[in-house]
């Protein structure tokens, strides 16, 4: 290989597509995007309260009234002793959102209830008001019971317990954790890694075909060697996707600063509680540059924020990144080398789909074993997922969250650039002969042909 060839292959790749309108929208569109889909759920609750609403109550039961307590949801009115035809007839003039009527208590003691209205009442509401009337009703049943402080005895036997994780250091500490949390982390970068390879690795074929049906690569071929072609372009589209992807990192860093800024009160007030947050307020004030640390060690053992917290600074997140990029890398290396062979084989993306199947089949296979991993990391199909070349790069990130061991994770990369090195010298026999061939349409038989080659 002539290296000073390819660094001209690189460069001509690389200019070519940061330059493309594609390559410009998709670097501003996806911070945005991934902005969106953060804040997005903060704003649709911030801007869609749902206004109270105004309800007459019909109640035959006598019981269920007393449990109606007005709130941020409904105002409750008693209309009982009303016909309820009698107001269905008139609930125009009524001025009312809704009308409940409540039937008298049957056999079983129980009541079954209805709602009338212009407009349906939503899940929300109707989800309230069954839990209000079964509340009534729990009750009437315990107090015929006539036992005396039944219903004390029976709110003393109800029980809400939460499970708290703790995970165990190898200096036998112990820190709070939360499985929650690892499992989106994993499942984001299994995500990540899955797209990024099957995007840019596709780029790769699409430039192949774009080149040979256009027949510029026959000018390219009389002046570079295929296997300089194949990896000039190989990288030159690494480069630009590893360009494309810190452009989106620093975007999406400052969208969420700018947008943290705004919305970020809201996140914790979710998160904590109101009470909370103005915890958080106080010790941001009175802690030089937000002491995060000091922050988290003052919180109750049972608050949720300091669950995630602790969790999040639980994770290896230097090993995450470095893996990440190592994993990126090589496994987009490895399928772009693929991708090149295949592209080098068609004239059309048309034809490139029965060559491209086999290929992309291991990446979803893949990611179908990540979404394994994000419930059972340590099975042994997630374990050997990680293992295999043409899985590794996804599963192993998604591994890594919840702790991997350093023989483990250098032992997936050996394998994984071994199998790189052996499948870009296959996929460049398969290139240099298939690069020129025009006119007829490939199967896997000529590419086996090809690489037996000399």
């Amino acid at each position: 290989m002539n290296f000073r060839t390819i660094g001209l292959v690189i460069g001509r790749e690389y200019n070519t597509r940061v330059k493309k309108k594609s390559f410009i929208i998709l670097t501003f569109v996806v911070p945005i995007l991934f902005a969106a889909l953060t804040f997005l759920p903060t704003i649709i609750m911030m801007n869609t309260k749902e206004k109270t609403k105004e309800v007459a109550v019909i109640d035959q039961s006598g019981i269920v009234l007393p449990f109606l307590e007005n709130g941020e949801a409904a105002n409750y009115y008693d209309y009982t002793g009303r016909e309820p035809d009698s107001l269905k007839a008139q609930f125009s003039e009524l001025g009312k959102d809704l009308l409940v009527v409540i039937s008298p208590i049957d056999s079983v003691s129980s009541v079954s209830v209805q709602t009338f209205s212009k407009k349906p009442a939503g899940v929300d509401f109707a989800a309230n008001l069954s839990g209000k009337v079964s509340n009534a009703v729990e009750d009437y049943r315990i107090r015929s019971y006539n036992i005396d402080g039944l219903d004390e005895i029976m709110s003393n036997v109800k029980a809400d317990i939460k499970v708290q994780e703790f995970t165990i250091g190898e200096d036998a500490r112990e820190t709070i954790s939360e499985s929650g949390i690892y499992m989106i982390i994993s499942m984001i970068l299994g995500m990540l890694i899955y797209i990024f390879v099957a995007m840019f690795s596709g780029m790769v074929m699409s430039s192949v075909i774009e080149e040979k049906s256009s027949r510029v690569v026959e000018v390219l071929i009389s002046s570079v060697k295929s296997i300089d072609l194949m990896f000039g372009k190989i990288i030159g589209v690494a480069l630009v996707a590893l360009t494309q992807f810190a452009l989106w990192i620093l975007l999406t860093a400052v969208i969420l600063g700018v947008g943290g800024a705004a919305f970020g009160p809201k996140l914790l007030e979710s998160a904590q509680g109101a009470a909370g947050q103005e915890q958080i307020m106080e010790m941001a004030s009175s802690t030089a540059g937000f002491d995060m640390e000091k922050m988290v060690s003052s919180m109750d053992d049972s608050s949720e924020l300091k669950t995630i917290l602790v969790t999040l600074g639980n994770i290896p997140w230097g090993q995450l990144i470095i893996s990440f990029f190592i994993y990126f890398i090589l496994g987009y290396l490895l399928y772009a080398s693929l991708f090149a062979a295949v592209g080098s084989a068609v004239e059309n993306e048309a034809d490139a789909g029965q060559l491209q199947i086999p290929i992309t089949i291991p990446l979803l296979i893949g990611f179908f074993i990540a979404l394994m991993a994000m419930r059972n990391p340590y099975s042994q199909v997630v374990w050997w997922g990680s293992m295999i070349p043409f899985t590794s790069p996804i599963v192993m990130l998604a591994r890594i969250p919840y702790g991997v061991p350093v023989w483990e994770l250098i032992l997936s990369i050996a394998l994984l650039l071994i199998t790189f090195i052996v499948l870009a010298w296959a996929s460049a026999k398969i290139y240099r002969a298939g690069i020129l061939i025009f006119g007829k349409k490939s199967t896997w038989a000529d590419l086996w042909k090809w690489l037996k080659q000399k």
